[in-house]
């Protein structure tokens, strides 16, 4: 089992939508893939029309396997299974500060239900948090969509430092490029400095600005769903071809 975390300490990044759309595109691969959902917001069990569970609440989530495991939910894809988040999620760092090995507790809730899949794919949310180390700790990979602007810049260069003051493994960065345009210079220029200076953190696919993430939500399904042969259908792919040979 691997686990990959969709990750941002900036919100607005399309950080939801490629963990909606790299877990089906890793089902559609053949992969057995769990998406869960630890953003209170709960935005992934909303394009999959699953609802949460009313009993995975508290600190259940990491000391309760049965409940854990009754969480899950099985989507309309082959090999994709949902696990989505309630509002009492955004607590988890209360929660976490009351438990013994706290940083290490998500990793021990994952590996519950690990051997019943290939992929575990978190979709995380976006501040930096005892959660977030959580998070860091128990993934093989953790990938960081990253909007070619200085602001977005601005943010992975902290996490870089984050990771590098609290003696986390920067290898486990995977960095690749969201809602890129073409047309605008600064996303070009942007783009070009951030590989020059990251090397191979960056992932070779780019996502390509589209308005298909806006139609998800009305469809309330991946995009490769409704808009297959779009460019954005193809990236997602590809990023989950690339991310299968990374790890």
């Amino acid at each position: 089992m691997k686990i990959i975390a969709c990750y941002s300490n900036k919100g607005g990044v399309g950080k939801t939508a490629t963990a909606v759309n790299l877990a089906h595109a890793l089902a559609a691969r053949g992969q057995r893939v769990l998406l869960c959902d630890l953003d209170p917001q709960g935005a992934s069990g909303f394009y999959f029309r699953v609802k949460p569970s009313k009993k995975l609440k508290d600190a259940r989530f990491f000391q309760d396997v049965a409940r854990f495991t009754a969480a899950i939910r099985a989507s309309d894809f082959d090999r994709l299974d949902i696990l989505p988040a309630n509002m009492s999620f955004r607590d988890f760092d209360v929660f976490l500060s009351r438990m013994k090995n706290r940083r290490s507790r998500l990793k021990q809730a994952l590996a519950s239900v690990g051997g019943d899949y290939d992929v575990i794919v978190l979709d995380c949310p976006p501040n930096i948090s005892t959660l977030s180390e959580n998070v860091f700790r128990a993934a093989d990979a953790v990938l960081v969509p990253v909007i070619p602007t200085t602001l977005s810049e601005r943010s992975f260069d902290q996490l870089l430092a984050f990771f590098r003051d609290h003696g986390l493994p920067r290898k486990k960065i995977l960095a690749l490029f969201s809602m890129a345009q073409g047309a605008k210079r600064l996303h070009g220029e942007t783009m070009q400095r951030m590989r020059a200076a990251q090397g191979k953190r960056f992932l070779d696919v780019v996502l390509p600005f589209s308005t298909e993430i806006e139609k998800m939500g009305q469809h309330r399904a991946p995009v490769a769903t409704f808009a297959r042969s779009r460019a954005l259908a193809e990236a997602y792919d590809r990023l989950a071809q690339e991310v299968l040979a990374r790890l």
